[in-house]
């Protein structure tokens, strides 16, 4: 298993983890998450809850095409090294992605998603640019 391939697996644990701190600290207040309703809007209307669940949900609809540009590099033979570092540097802009949205700070956000959706566009063009590069 490659570190690219690990970097899909923890990229998937990034965005269950976002969630889970919100909904665990809450556990057993009144008023507070109910696991018998999980999806409750009435949970996430406000504050660090309804940023945790944008970042949580922000991370689902990244994944799919960060995995599949992983798989499509290694399938097409680009250089690993470089699919293994650009998918470490991927988590770690994923990660303090994250810590921004949590954090309230949307402007930092935003350009780390940029960031982020740029490396992933990198990845999946590697094998083009192994052909053209000689990498």
């Amino acid at each position: 298993m490659t570190i690219a391939e690990l970097c899909i697996f923890a990229s998937v644990m990034l965005y269950l983890l976002t969630i889970v701190p919100v909904k665990w600290i809450s556990v057993g207040r009144a008023g507070r998450y109910d696991n018998a309703r999980p999806r409750d809007p009435a949970f996430y209307d406000e504050g660090i809850r309804e940023r945790a669940l944008g970042a949580h949900q922000n991370g689902i609809e990244a994944f799919p095409f960060f995995a599949a540009a992983v798989l499509l590099a290694e399938f097409r033979t680009a250089p690993q090294n470089l699919i293994n570092e650009l998918s470490v540097l991927f988590l770690i802009v994923r990660t303090a992605y994250v810590l921004t949205y949590v954090g309230d700070r949307p402007s930092l956000r935003s350009i780390l998603w940029v960031i982020g959706f740029l490396i992933t566009v990198a990845i999946f063009f590697l094998p083009v640019l192994r052909n053209y590069l000689s990498l």
